[in-house]
């Protein structure tokens, strides 16, 4: 560098005081080369959080300090960081295998994709890799067009499934609106909740697809009615439209069974999966379709290409990632687990009353509070406390709440006295 860091962003120097100069290096050099707006947001929010060793369920700050994850970046850390069988497993995958070639059969593919078809709902049964949920987001949406001739999708106005082409212009789209990427004309919204409103969009028989997430995450998770997801594959049914489920975030194990949908007893035409697919060492994502919706695997093998999709490395880790997601055990610890979160979550909403509510669905939870950016406020605090969680995207009131899926009562009890000390913290310091 010809310039120092602190020279380059000269305004950024207060919020530094304190730090090692390690860590302000890191900070410093990624704001001028990599993610300028994204530093400037952290540092504001008093977040200057750059992670170093992680194991388990905690990270550390590459200045030592620890904190419990409950951000998981989505679920991908569903098994903890660097769980131990995952990384053996990588580390065996070295020994003989690479990317690969995405032009070939492979036995790794082939196992990852049988896996898949044995274990998703209904009579799902092709499998497409991809590098990334928003990708195979994309694919869903090429392959219900193909399969029934229409280009019109219906999403939630609440939804989100990623920030590349297709995927950026469903669910929630200002950010495809940003870089002049949306498709108002193709993609119609509507709101979480309410089969009246999604009648109404499928009604003309135009629609090729209704992509949903199970619980949408962004905005929180709110919790659907019991007869509003197996509504909706109904008025799919009627009118001539796919049932595409993302399951990005509330699959492999999170709702307390391997697949969010199953809860709701919906069998989707299309789902996804992707995050914790990848055991937080190798992106993976798949795309998972009935023989219909995918057949045209069968007229054109090239459709999809992607160099990195199904790299046989991250198809040997996924392998084995499903192995633990379905474990009867894991699933069963997951509910257990949720009951025990439950019960303490709504001891302390009885004494704290910033905190408003509890959403939950197994370990898919989100934190109402009694401000409109009380979530926002609520992650500063934790962060304070020695907890990493993150708000809700488009419901800054709410907090999202992640546990992994292999936590034991002891992490919890420590998470929930953290908990209750940040809501303390917000509140004044009221006496527990």
């Amino acid at each position: 560098m010809n310039a120092s860091a602190t020279d380059l962003a000269p305004h950024l120097t207060p919020r530094l005081e304190g730090m090692s100069e390690a860590k302000r290096d890191v900070l410093l050099r990624c704001h001028d080369y990599l993610m300028p707006n994204r530093v400037e947001t952290w540092l504001g929010a008093g977040v200057p959080l750059v992670i170093g060793r992680r194991e388990g369920y905690r990270i550390w700050d590459v200045d030592g300090r620890e904190l419990l994850d409950l951000h998981l970046n989505g679920g991908t850390y569903n098994l903890g960081h660097r769980h131990p069988e995952l990384v053996a497993a990588l580390r065996e995958g070295l020994e003989t295998l690479d990317v690969g070639n995405h032009h070939f059969p492979s036995p790794v593919r082939a196992e990852l994709a049988e896996k898949l078809a044995a274990l998703t709902p209904g009579d799902l049964h092709y499998s497409v890799f991809a590098p990334s949920g928003s990708e195979a987001n994309d694919i869903a949406i090429k392959s219900v067009r193909h399969a029934t001739g229409r280009r019109k999708l219906v999403c939630l106005d609440a939804g989100f499934h990623g920030c590349s082409g297709l995927s950026g212009a469903a669910g929630k789209d200002d950010t495809a609106r940003f870089f002049h990427s949306d498709y108002p004309d193709e993609f119609t919204r509507v709101p979480f909740g309410d089969l009246a409103a999604m009648e109404k969009a499928l009604a003309g028989g135009d629609v090729a697809g209704v992509l949903m997430e199970t619980i949408p995450a962004t905005q929180g998770f709110p919790m659907p009615a019991p007869d509003y997801l197996p509504g909706v594959k109904a008025l799919c049914e009627r009118h001539g439209a796919l049932y595409v489920a993302d399951e990005v975030q509330t699959g492999l194990g999170r709702t307390g069974r391997l697949w969010g949908v199953e809860s709701f007893g919906v069998r989707p035409d299309v789902l996804i999966t992707g995050k914790g697919l990848s055991g937080g060492l190798y992106p993976v994502s798949a795309v998972v379709m009935s023989r219909e919706v995918g057949a045209w695997l069968a007229e054109r093998g090239w459709g999809y290409v992607s160099t990195f999709g199904g790299a046989e490395l991250g198809c040997h880790l996924a392998s084995r990632v499903l192995d633990l997601c379905s474990r009867e055990e894991v699933l069963a610890s997951v509910r257990r687990i949720s009951d025990a979160l439950g019960k303490g979550l709504e001891e302390i909403r009885e004494r704290r009353p910033f905190l408003r509510g509890v959403r939950r669905r197994g370990l898919v939870m989100g934190l109402e509070t009694a401000h409109p950016m009380g979530g926002v406020r609520l992650s500063q605090a934790l962060y304070r406390n020695g907890v990493w969680a993150m708000f809700a995207g488009f419901d800054l009131s709410v907090l999202q709440f992640k546990p992994g899926l292999l936590v034991d009562e002891a992490f919890c009890d420590e998470l929930l006295g953290r908990l209750d000390a940040a809501l303390a913290e917000i509140e004044g310091g009221a006496a527990s």
